[in-house]
């Protein structure tokens, strides 16, 4: 471990299901720290126990970061070491410790990250979709209004979308999916590392069908990943304006309904929205 006399926190990326994912050097650190800050005690003391390793413990969490602070600071200041673990991957990655690394590093405390799993890349790097460019959305709001809005907001991004997300939400997300960004396709990674792993690929209304097909497949936890929209095209002459193309779909004998889907999958929007603007230049006719 480097210079012991300086009091270090060790941000220590876990396994994410298969326990042969730790490094060596996660390993070393773990065994060799003073002190281990984990968002839950009793789900890695089984990981410790696995590698035989007697560190003490203290929990963090969401609901108790921020009194954590000072007790981990003052123990950095004696010059302990410190590992932060969450309860599986990569801490800070949808999991607790932005406060208190934010902290630290205020404080111009030594920070040192130890690199290993995280379900984002790892997902990434099998499902075949675009990952030059991608977009970590976290986990999307609970509630069905302020899910679909975000999801909105984000319809018209190129870059692939990224998602977290529960075995109890994936049915509610997939239909949010299907309802925003129609056909494009969406990959399902589950149970990463662990024994069922599984990756689904279709459209949002496949992968439902799927589901519906195999209540199983609805099981874990879930990596989401959305290919982006495609890029706008801005050769001369490639840009029309929208009542051309609605006017266009009306005189091609499109109905209104149907056009209005395909009017909020080429520019966005509610599909209300270009229902009712469809039945006004209809109405002008």
């Amino acid at each position: 471990m480097t210079d012991m006399n300086v009091g270090t926190l060790y941000v220590v990326a876990t396994p994410i299901g298969n326990l042969d994912d730790l490094t060596p050097r996660a390993a070393r650190v773990l065994a060799e720290v003073d002190l281990i800050a984990a968002e839950d005690t009793r789900h890695s003391a089984r990981l410790l126990a696995h590698l035989g390793i007697k560190t003490p413990m203290v929990s963090l969490h969401e609901h108790n970061e921020s009194r954590r602070i000072e007790e981990l600071d003052a123990r950095l200041a004696a010059g302990e070491q410190v590992a932060l673990i969450s309860d599986a991957g990569t801490p800070l990655i949808s999991d607790p410790g932005f406060v208190l690394v934010r902290e630290l590093r205020e404080r111009r405390r030594r920070i040192v990250p130890l690199p290993g799993a995280c379900a984002l890349t790892v997902a990434l790097s099998a499902a075949g979709l675009p990952t030059d460019r991608f977009m970590f959305c976290g986990f999307l709001p609970a509630k069905q209004g302020a899910r679909r809005q975000q999801l909105e907001q984000w319809k018209e991004r190129e870059e692939t979308l990224v998602f977290y997300e529960s075995p109890h939400r994936i049915h509610a997300t997939l239909e949010a999916l299907q309802d925003v960004f129609s056909a494009r396709p969406v990959v399902l990674a589950r149970e990463l590392t662990k024994t069922f792993e599984t990756f689904l690929q279709g459209s949002a209304e496949a992968l439902l069908a799927t589901l519906a097909d195999d209540p199983n497949q609805a099981r874990g936890e879930f990596v989401v990943m959305v290919q982006g929209s495609p890029a706008v095209s801005t050769e001369e002459g490639a840009d029309i304006s929208a009542d051309t193309l609605l006017q266009a779909l009306l005189d091609e004998g499109v109905g209104v309904k149907q056009g209005a889907a395909v009017a909020a999958r080429l520019l966005g929007g509610r599909k209300q929205v270009w229902y009712a603007r469809l039945q006004a230049i209809k109405g002008e006719h």
